[in-house]
């Protein structure tokens, strides 16, 4: 089904150790029985965002539940200051969602999202415990028009490039880190 607000041309390329990674990271909070999300830096164009780095989230500052993730601002100030440090910017993102339910976004991942145009964000199912191919996970992208769109498995074979190569560090921001 083609989406009317779909009509990205932007690029994400998303070396393929990132989405290992950030799978390997969100299955350690399923195993706890509560969503895992991963925070994606990249350098962004405006034609083309390349995922370089990635963030965990640790500490009381983040609550992860079975169908919640709360982040507090604090948090995502670090985050920024990670940002500034290497000259990028937060392009995206991936929780997972527990078994049995949908990769669509749920009302309040839209209500209290990141809301960016052209922020990208993804849903893996099973608390990332499932290993299926990035291009069957619920893949949304913001937009000015009309919120979050989730977009079709055809285009998003077109706005999402897996790439072999670097391995991209990956961050521990919060308690611990």
């Amino acid at each position: 089904m083609n989406n009317p607000y779909f009509t990205q041309t932007r690029l994400w390329r998303i070396p393929q150790a990132a989405i290992e990674d950030s799978l390997d990271e969100m299955a350690i909070d399923g195993a706890k029985g509560t969503e895992g999300i991963v925070l994606w830096l990249g350098k962004d164009n405006d034609d083309i965002a390349d995922i370089t780095h990635l963030i965990r989230l640790r500490g009381p500052l983040v609550v992860k539940r079975k169908e919640y993730i709360n982040i507090h601002s604090a948090l995502l100030n670090d985050v920024a200051d990670i940002a500034i440090e290497h000259g990028l910017r937060l392009v995206g993102q991936v929780h997972s969602h527990p078994p049995g339910y949908s990769v669509d976004l749920s009302p309040t991942d839209r209500m209290y999202g990141i809301r960016v145009p052209s922020y990208l964000s993804l849903v893996a199912p099973d608390f990332a415990r499932t290993r299926v191919p990035v291009h069957n996970w619920g893949v949304h992208i913001y937009t000015a028009e009309a919120g979050y769109v989730r977009v079709d498995q055809k285009d998003t074979r077109r706005c999402l490039q897996i790439i072999d190569g670097m391995r991209p560090p990956m961050f521990t921001v919060g308690a611990g880190s």
